[in-house]
């Protein structure tokens, strides 16, 4: 009889951990949950969270306040000054384009019409193409070269009366 009753609970035994042999092994990891504040800085911040700062940060050098995206300001004020007799049809500063109507300038006789590609942040001659027509085609090269150098040279007013500011 104790044989059976032996026989029985290692049968029971053996079944039992033939089952637990059945399932995965796998080793759970503890559950990681985030404080209030993480989850509050993912929401405002995003994936990459706050942004960090010492107070070193304030001695760091600050970016040239001339450049807004990808265009001179000083560049870009200076062309809607010097042309301000072209009535302006379209801009966008995030390209650097200004189109103007025909217009004639103070003193003169020839309508023109000017596009203008501000193509640089830097305040350099590169960065500044200006296209002038008239009415009867395109304006010579010397009125080009002349509205040029007045933007140039207007746009270095502005930097220099920004700078004493």
């Amino acid at each position: 009889m104790e044989y059976k009753r032996f026989a029985k609970g290692f049968v029971l035994l053996a079944g039992a951990l033939v089952l637990a042999a059945c399932g995965q092994s796998e080793t759970r990891q503890p559950v990681q949950t985030r404080s209030a504040d993480e989850i509050a800085a993912a929401e405002i911040y995003g994936a990459e969270g706050a942004p960090e700062s010492t107070i070193w940060d304030i001695f760091k050098a600050k970016p040239d306040a001339g450049r807004v995206g990808a265009v001179n300001k000083y560049i870009w004020n200076a062309s809607l000054q010097v042309l301000d007799f072209l009535p302006v049809e379209s801009v966008d500063p995030f390209t650097g384009v200004i189109t103007t109507g025909y217009g004639t300038p103070p003193g003169g006789g020839t309508a023109y019409r000017a596009t203008i590609l501000v193509s640089d942040p830097a305040l350099d001659a590169r960065s500044l193409n200006v296209a002038l027509m008239t009415r009867s085609g395109p304006a010579s090269a010397s009125a080009v070269h002349a509205v040029e150098d007045a933007i140039l040279t207007r746009a270095r007013q502005l930097r220099a009366v920004d700078s004493k500011i």
